[in-house]
């Protein structure tokens, strides 16, 4: 498929998951849809996908099933639960059948795309994490990041949130966005804390070096949040 991580989504609703297949083909995946679980694992058990995409309750098998069933037929297969919002019971649930990791419904576009780019490098070890913000050249496998020939060291943090801002280009990001889908504080709306602002700032005085789009790349939308420039 060109090279692109083939993602296989098992979701019921059609809304969603033709939404969902949407967003991963715009961000460079190769997304299969399927609408029950019992062809849901048939598909997961032929081993041609690099991502499986569960949600929890469908016809059929449901999505507990499927990934216990793949995890024991493929015990390297990379799977993603989609469960309902605030259900702890079925988070534990998804990891105790052999999820990697979770995404509650309702889910914000920007969470999902950097879980399941996470998810698609962990499947894929060999291949090199190079991603694009503007003029920089984001490397986080050695954590730099290059511009016009000026290459600057990142923390592991640094290139989470470049990555983050990568996965939803235009947008607003608040600054609850980033405690939770980044820092993975889960009430991050009770959270009183300044540590994005001062890691944004800081982040932005290490790209102050790399010239044109470096320390001006990600500007603060007041009251709002933060935006890349385009």
């Amino acid at each position: 498929m060109d090279g692109k991580t083939s993602i296989l989504v098992v979701e019921d609703e059609t809304a969603i998951r033709v939404g969902l297949c949407d967003v991963l083909a715009y961000h460079g995946f190769a997304p299969t849809g399927v609408d029950n679980g019992d062809d849901g694992l048939a598909e997961a058990l032929t081993g041609q996908y690099g991502l499986l995409l569960l949600d929890v309750m469908l016809p059929g098998v449901d999505g507990f099933t499927i990934a216990r069933t793949v995890r024991e037929k493929l015990p390297k297969q990379a799977i993603l639960m989609l469960t309902a919002k605030g259900a702890e019971s079925d988070v534990l649930e998804g990891f105790r059948s052999g999820a990697d990791d979770y995404v509650s419904k309702p889910f914000s576009v920007p969470q999902l795309v950097a879980r399941v780019q996470a998810l698609a490098r962990r499947a894929a070890p060999d291949a090199r994490r190079h991603f694009t913000l503007g003029d920089l050249e984001v490397d986080a496998d050695s954590l730099t990041v290059t511009a016009d020939g000026t290459e600057r060291e990142l923390s592991p943090r640094d290139v989470e949130v470049l990555a983050y801002f990568s996965a939803a280009p235009g947008k607003v990001i608040s600054r609850e966005d980033l405690l939770r889908d980044v820092w993975g504080y889960a009430r991050a709306e009770a959270l009183e804390t300044r540590c994005v602002d001062m890691h944004i700032a800081k982040l932005r005085k290490k790209l102050v070096p790399l010239g044109a789009g470096g320390d001006h790349l990600i500007e603060t939308v007041r009251g709002a949040g933060y935006r890349v420039r385009s």
